[in-house]
This record gives C-alpha cells, sequence and structure tokens, in this order.
C-alpha cells in the first residue's frame, strides 16, 4: 500500500494572522475634518520654509485623495504637529472585547431627587443612558479616558438639568427633542487652545429628551479647571 494511501491525521488549518493594532490603526479610514487638519499643518510648514511651494501643491493633491489614517502618516509625517502612529492607536476604536476595566455598555444612570457627576480622570463607556427626574447630571468627558473613537449618549430629562461637558473639539451629532424644555449645544470657543494637546477628535452621537428639564451639551474644560482651581 502507498504510503499516501494511508490516512493521514487530521492537521489544523493554517489560519490568516489577525492584523496588530497598528495595522488596524493605519487601516482607519478618514474623515474630511482630519484632512483638513492636515492640510493646516502643510500650509504652515510651507509658511515657514519647510516645504517649496511646489511640494505643498503635491502633497495637497495627494492628501485630498488620502483614505486612511496610514496615508495622512505618509504624507506629513516630517512636519511639526504631524500625524503619528501614537495619533493613529490612540483613535482607534477597541476591537472585540473590551481591555480590562473596560466597558461598552454602562449601568443606567437613574437620578430621582438626587445628582450625580462624572469627573475627573474617569473611564468612559462607549454607550451611557441617563434618566433624571427632579435632579442634576453631570458627564464631563474632557478628562475622562475614552477609548473609543465614537460615543453614545442617550438622556432623558423630566424637570432636570443635565450638563454634557466634551472635549472642545469633539464632533457632536445631537437628535434633540425637547418637550416644554430645553436642549442646547455650546459652540466651539474661540478662546486660547496653545496648551491644549493636539488629539483626533472623538465622535459624540447624543440624543436627548428634555421634558420641562434641560439638556446642555458644553465644550472644554470647566473655568475653575481653567483657572487652576481644582
Amino acid at each position: 500500500m502507498a504510503a499516501d494511501e494511508f490516512p493521514q491525521p487530521n492537521r489544523p488549518q493554517d489560519t490568516p494572522a489577525q492584523p496588530t493594532g497598528d495595522e488596524l490603526a493605519l487601516r482607519r479610514r478618514v474623515s474630511d475634518l482630519e484632512r483638513e487638519e492636515v492640510a493646516d499643518v502643510l500650509r504652515e510648514a510651507a509658511g515657514e520654509g519647510r516645504l517649496s511651494y511646489t511640494e505643498l501643491e503635491d502633497r495637497l493633491e495627494t492628501l485630498y485623495s488620502a483614505k486612511t489614517y496610514g496615508d495622512l502618516i505618509e504624507i506629513a509625517s516630517d512636519l511639526p504637529n504631524g500625524p503619528t502612529m501614537a495619533g493613529a492607536t490612540a483613535a482607534i476604536a477597541p476591537i472585540g472585547q473590551p481591555g480590562p476595566g473596560m466597558t461598552v455598555h454602562a449601568p443606567v444612570i437613574n437620578v430621582f431627587l438626587s445628582d450625580q457627576k462624572r469627573i475627573g480622570s474617569w473611564l468612559a463607556p462607549q454607550r451611557q443612558e441617563v434618566n433624571a427626574v427632579l435632579g442634576d447630571v453631570t458627564l464631563d468627558y474632557t478628562e475622562a479616558q475614552v477609548p473609543y473613537s465614537e460615543v453614545y449618549i442617550d438622556v432623558k430629562s423630566i424637570l432636570a438639568d443635565v450638563k454634557i461637558r466634551v472635549p472642545r473639539n469633539a464632533i457632536v451629532h445631537l437628535d434633540s427633542n425637547p418637550i416644554l424644555g430645553s436642549v442646547s449645544e455650546q459652540s466651539s470657543s474661540l478662546g486660547d487652545t496653545a496648551d491644549e494637546p493636539v488629539t483626533v477628535p472623538k465622535v459624540f452621537h447624543i440624543r436627548g429628551t428634555a421634558i420641562l428639564g434641560e439638556i446642555k451639551i458644553k465644550r472644554g474644560p470647566r473655568l475653575s479647571k481653567r483657572l487652576g482651581l481644582s
């Protein structure tokens, strides 16, 4: 009996190698806002003499057809304030199971005749639901650890005051439904941002229903934090 006629033991099928976190970060699709931020870096570099105007035009043409964060790094990583690998890995949302201490769906915040605050360096979930009745709720994401590129917040305010504070450069998609109440979003401040770190903006999807209550979305650190009082 030929050797190849003997039954062969079952062998595990070769599985393709899973992409690393860095590879996933480089493949992440970029937004128009991120392209514009890199365009500003290029124009500033040309104004400082780091790029010739021919180089500027060539890089801008390549930039506006860029699809991934890896493309942005190739275009401007050799310039001050250009995109970096650290920025890529910080922006990507975790894949699969959350890491230690991280959670996608947090317990619902229920407030009745009381108040709750999430401020300082807290670990924010990707999805948060808030039900407030005759109380106050504060969610401050300006110092929070936010390991997700997109955050979803669902708020119901009945005769209550809910404040959501997001980073100054955050992108906010607001779906509001005020019923004899108010849902408001503060515009981006023109204040000094020189001391703030350059980060890829997080996207906040906020759905707010206010019944005789108030929901406020504010930008940037609290006044006491800006003044160094806390």
